[in-house]
């Protein structure tokens, strides 16, 4: 059995450009982006674009994916080393942040996904279920988080910022210091 091949330099110097241009116009302008200006931007031709990504909704799956990398790399590095019972409050905080500095991204990809809210999939969410498994345990071993919080509340908290946010009914963060008082232990 032969081993796939590691792409060359060049293509994945392209496909990182082209992530990279797709996220920062997707979030200035949001879903009236189309290919041939993220093309344009990148510095690359069409051909590029469809061998890396061969549809839109690819391309935007790919920045989603790259996201949501960020966040649970975020949630390792900051919040599982955040002082204890501290972590939850810091990743919720985090992801307000992204999501309200990238609302045109955000519309882009649950437009692609056709869903309001458009959480990770995959190995992806498997991964960042579990360091908020690992977060949700360490806050409840400081005594600061109740005993029957779980991963789908985290995800039902943060579907609620999202909608805050995306909405404009209201101050996200306010949103999340008056359900901080719910989540302490009783």
């Amino acid at each position: 059995m032969s081993t796939p091949r590691k792409p060359r330099a060049d293509a994945s110097r392209n496909r990182d450009r082209l992530l990279e241009t797709a996220r920062m116009l997707l979030a200035e302008n949001g879903n009236r982006v189309q290919l041939p200006e993220i093309a344009r931007a990148a510095g690359v031709g069409m051909g590029t674009v469809y061998r890396h990504f061969p549809t839109r909704a690819d391309l935007i799956e790919a920045v989603a994916e790259q996201r949501f990398e960020e966040i649970a790399e975020f949630a390792r590095t900051a919040c599982l080393t955040a002082p204890a019972g501290q972590g939850l409050d810091r990743y919720l905080r985090h992801v307000g942040g992204v999501l309200a500095a990238d609302q045109g991204l955000s519309a882009a990809i649950e437009s692609a996904r056709h869903a309001p809210g458009s959480e990770p999939r995959g190995e992806t969410r498997a991964r960042l279920e579990a360091v908020i498994g690992e977060i949700i345990a360490r806050d409840r071993r400081a005594g600061t988080l109740r005993p029957d919080c779980t991963v789908l509340d985290v995800y039902m908290l943060v579907g609620a910022i999202s909608a805050t946010i995306r909405t404009g009914s209201g101050d996200w963060e306010r949103l999340l210091d008056l359900t901080s008082s719910g989540l302490r232990p009783r």
